[in-house]
């Protein structure tokens, strides 16, 4: 399937129930900030380059962020530092994202979640976390064989290690313990660069910085360049 055709049929998915229940309910209440506002309350896709080498996986959609906006960290503090850092190290044209029609665009990366309906409390339960895999995964072999993949908090990691397998990829074993900085060689496969989530709970109490998180996609641009 294309890229285009993958999307069409993610945004339809309704297999977790539980996800469905909170992703629509959260799009009928809605915060009072934005209660003006017509939630999309669907699966959301990834977005980005359709060409790109650099595959980030994160978490998945907040509530009132890309489960409003319909784009992934499009709208909420987690996006904001996301995307200044894609800025900052020449990965996308502006530091913010607000909306669709921000003019965002990304150049060479792609950016998805393990899991693409937002889970109550950001916590989906293991089994919507496998569920939701074939549908990264599909998104995945829609584009490019990767370079790079960018894993950001342990559940992106997770993500990126499950797909290896049906990728056609060996991952370490031992499985390496998460920490941001790690790096992984999927041998027959990309290079694997964990981070630190930039959700609130981190960067409010500076256990992950705009440093920090720049020195990652920093060193993607070095692997990227053919300097590993």
């Amino acid at each position: 399937m294309s890229l285009s055709q993958v999307h069409e049929r993610l945004i339809e998915c309704r297999r977790c129930p539980r996800l469905v229940e909170w992703r629509e309910q959260v799009g009928r209440d809605r915060r009072a900030a934005f209660r003006d506002e017509e939630y999309w309350a669907k699966p959301v896709p990834g977005f980005g380059d359709p060409h790109a080498r650099v595959v980030v996986v994160g978490l998945a959609p907040a509530a009132h962020g890309a489960n409003r906006t319909g784009r992934m960290f499009t709208g909420d503090r987690s996006g904001d530092w996301l995307f200044a850092s894609l800025h900052r190290t020449g990965f996308a044209n502006q530091p913010m994202s607000s909306h669709v029609d921000d003019g965002l665009e990304l150049t060479g990366i792609f950016v998805t979640a393990a899991v693409h309906c937002a889970p109550p409390g950001n916590r989906p339960t293991p089994v919507e976390r496998a569920t939701c895999l074939v549908w990264t995964l599909a998104e995945m072999r829609a584009l490019p064989p990767p370079r790079v993949i960018v894993a950001l908090g342990a559940v992106g990691y997770e993500a990126a290690l499950r797909m290896a397998e049906p990728m056609g990829w060996s991952r370490p074993v031992p499985k390496p313990r998460f920490g941001h900085g790690l790096e992984v060689e999927l041998s027959g496969g990309p290079w694997l660069i964990c981070s630190f989530h930039p959700s609130q709970q981190n960067t409010f109490t500076k256990r992950l910085t705009q440093g920090m998180l720049d020195a990652i996609f920093e060193r993607v641009r070095v692997i990227l360049a053919g300097g590993e």
